[in-house]
């Protein structure tokens, strides 16, 4: 259909157009992806076996949706992309408030053009992504700015009374007729606000001001949800939720690999811009680590969750910690230290809701504590447990390493103002380190290596083979029972 040509009613129905309510055309159109097996939705990871078939369901049953989980579960950007799954255009009369349709207007303005100009009434047409309305459920949100209130200008302007309809100025769900219309944090919308939306959810009457309007809105509704605010600040009340047709819960990714896809893709910008900054792929693993170590840990309160957000602005401190320091050092290009980790506390402790025990150990503890905990996780994946007790005649696979730092009685210092040709010298100089790493990671680059001999002496530090003591400008590392008798 040429929609350019199109101006009127008249040529509106000589091209043959049919009215589509908006969940039959997020149906078909769903269809139509399903059977040629394209991507229904775009740049969502982790989804494709559990909520994406769940919501495709809901689409097809025509169904209003609930999407249910914390914060950072990608709620909002599911509902912002059910806009691609809608007509490219659709027809609405010319002028409407509420978009009506030009075959089924529901308007009083609509139908009176459409009477007194029959097939020469003027349309226009709406593209797909202005029919997206959104609103976040804040307490002071109110029915009439949800559904609308009697305006007394236009009933000034127009010399009418306030029995005359046409004095009613409407809310953002009327006038998102014949769109998606995303209410985000339902919980927190106030239970007689909630109370407003029964009778629109179910029989498209809209009651404002004692006006009985009977308006057959046509509207996808998608309320997203955090389980969180059912106990902490309001809850879904019952009515409504009957009315909802599918509640569907999402959730974290379930996977290292998935994990990274995600901050991959969300800060694919900030690693444009710094090029210079090479990762390994061992730094990536200990960054989402992170986000899963804090969802277990006992200082951070699992209620409120742990968002995708932490990794994404951990990723980006990272990138511009180790952008930092070699700007400082006057290196053109450097690579991603264990020591750069540091620089990501803050983007930790911002993302983070803490339970009494974490308040009292202190937010940049709790961060720091994460990032341990991280790296002893991953250093298992490469390395033997070390064990406790161990047998007589047991071969300790880092006893060569802790004594080489037992014999140096100095203690070994990284200083961050070590550029990376410095700083792989500096690390070099602890042999047993190279053997540890030839056995048990034989196939490591060169260009990882460095980053693998500081993970291991971070890791051992940890496990309570080696101490660490921070410096002004780096660490300095020793054996633990020299540590110990330095601070005697």
């Amino acid at each position: 259909m040429k929609i350019d040509t199109i101006k009127t009613l008249g040529e509106l129905k000589k091209a043959g157009y049919e009215y589509k309510s908006v969940k039959e055309e997020l149906r078909r159109n769903l269809l139509q992806k399903l059977l040629k097996k394209e991507t229904t939705f775009e740049g969502i990871h982790g989804y494709e076996f559990s909520v994406i078939p769940e919501l495709e369901r809901a689409i097809l049953s025509k169904h209003n949706i609930n999407l249910l989980g914390l914060r950072g579960q990608a709620k909002t950007r599911l509902a912002r992309q059910m806009v691609n799954l809608l007509d490219e255009y659709v027809p609405v009369v010319e002028g409407s408030e509420i978009n009506d349709d030009p075959l089924l207007p529901i308007s009083r303005y609509a139908k009176e053009l459409l009477e007194e100009k029959g097939d020469k009434t003027p349309i226009r047409w709406l593209h797909r992504e202005d029919r997206f309305a959104e609103k976040l459920a804040t307490p002071d949100v109110t029915v009439a700015d949800l559904v609308g209130d009697v305006d007394p200008i236009k009933a000034a302007n127009l010399k009418l009374t306030y029995a005359d309809d046409r004095v009613i100025h409407f809310g953002m769900i009327p006038r998102a007729n014949r769109c998606i219309f995303v209410i985000n944090e339902l919980p927190d919308l106030q239970a007689r606000i909630q109370v407003a939306l029964f009778n629109i959810l179910q029989e498209g009457d809209v009651q404002i001001r004692g006006f009985a309007v009977r308006l057959p809105l046509d509207i996808q509704f998608v309320f997203t949800a955090n389980p969180e605010d059912y106990t902490n600040r309001g809850s879904i009340v019952t009515p409504l939720k009957d009315r909802i047709g599918s509640q569907i819960l999402t959730h974290y990714p379930e996977s290292l690999e998935v994990a990274r896809t995600i901050t991959a893709q969300e800060t694919a910008d900030a690693a444009s811009e710094k090029k210079n900054v090479y990762v390994p792929e061992l730094a990536k693993d200990i960054l989402e680590q992170i986000s899963f170590e804090a969802r277990e840990s006992e200082f951070i309160d699992a209620k409120s969750g742990v968002s995708a957000r932490l990794s994404i602005s951990a990723f980006q401190n990272l990138l511009s910690t180790a952008e930092r320091r070699a700007l400082q050092n006057g290196s053109e290009r450097t690579t991603v230290r264990i020591s750069d980790f540091m620089g990501i506390v803050p983007a930790i402790t911002g993302k983070v809701e803490l339970v009494y025990e974490g308040e009292q150990e202190g937010a940049n503890e709790v961060a720091k504590q994460l990032i341990a905990d991280a790296i002893v996780t991953q250093f298992l994946a490469y390395f033997p447990k070390i064990e406790k007790l161990t047998k007589e005649g047991d071969h300790d696979p880092y006893e060569e390493l802790v004594g080489w730092f037992f014999e140096e009685s100095g203690g070994f210092e990284l200083l961050d103002t070590l550029d990376d040709n410095a700083y792989q010298l500096q690390l070099d100089r602890i042999e047993p380190l190279d053997d540890l790493l030839e056995k048990y990671v034989p196939d490591l680059s060169e260009e990882d290596m460095p980053f693998f001999k500081e993970f291991v002496l971070w890791a051992l530090v940890e496990l309570k083979k080696l101490s660490k003591y921070n410096l002004s400008d780096g660490i300095r590392f020793k054996d633990i029972y020299g540590g110990y008798i330095s601070g005697l």
